[in-house]
């Protein structure tokens, strides 16, 4: 009889933590859509991002997208970017692991599937920074996604932000602006986007960024 009960205690110790695992596992998956960001390079999305990783760590994640390009001064692999070779990016086309992805001056950039799902599981929204090109693709997918345009207030103002940067010779700023006037009069068709900001004052652009994501950070907790 005491070895029966012993072996019963066992197997109720055995079940409770099945279940506490399987419940565990259940608490970290989330519906909540991913958030499906695009803007002109220079807007100022990754400074926004930037600010709403480090205001709630615990309720985003940034899917990291795959690039051939070289990494630029301060940006680290698997950070940033997936920085690989152009054999590696198209391997991974070829195994039909990309959500989307596109070329631009030379270098090619891809958002993969399994980092949007890796991200949802474990209950943070995922967050992608796309451009143009991705948004078209990402909506011709099955993700359900809610999607967000950052603008500038101006060409002439981009324009200056990019010169800033140091880091663009005439012929890609060039080719930059009219990526930049394409998106925007893309971002300008009814049903595209979700909502748009124009990021003109920095913090009042955070501001708009985070009412928009709340109600979805509160869904988490």
């Amino acid at each position: 009889m005491r070895r029966l009960n012993l072996l019963k205690n066992v197997y109720f110790v055995h079940i409770s933590y099945r279940l506490s695992v399987g419940f565990t596992h259940f608490q970290k998956m989330t519906n909540v859509k991913p958030v499906v960001i695009s803007g002109p390079s220079g807007v100022g999305k990754s400074t926004l991002l930037e600010q709403l990783m480090k205001e709630f760590p615990n309720s985003f994640a940034f899917s990291v997208s795959h690039t051939t390009r070289k990494p630029r001064k301060g940006e680290e692999n698997g950070k940033h970017y997936h920085f690989v070779s152009h054999e590696a990016f198209q391997d991974l086309v070829s195994k039909n692991g990309f959500l989307e992805y596109t070329e631009f001056s030379g270098n090619c950039y891809g958002t993969s599937k399994r980092a949007v799902e890796s991200i949802q599981e474990t209950g943070r929204i995922c967050i992608l920074d796309v451009e143009i090109n991705g948004v078209k693709s990402i909506k011709k997918s099955n993700l359900n996604a809610r999607y967000i345009f950052v603008r500038p207030p101006s060409l002439d103002e981009l324009a200056k932000r990019l010169h800033a940067r140091g880091t663009e010779s005439e012929e890609s700023l060039k080719k930059r602006l009219d990526t930049a006037d394409e998106a925007i009069s893309y971002s300008e068709k009814p049903g595209v986007y979700d909502h748009i900001i124009i990021n003109d004052n920095l913090t009042e652009a955070y501001n708009k960024l985070k009412d928009i994501l709340m109600e979805d950070i509160k869904k988490l907790h």
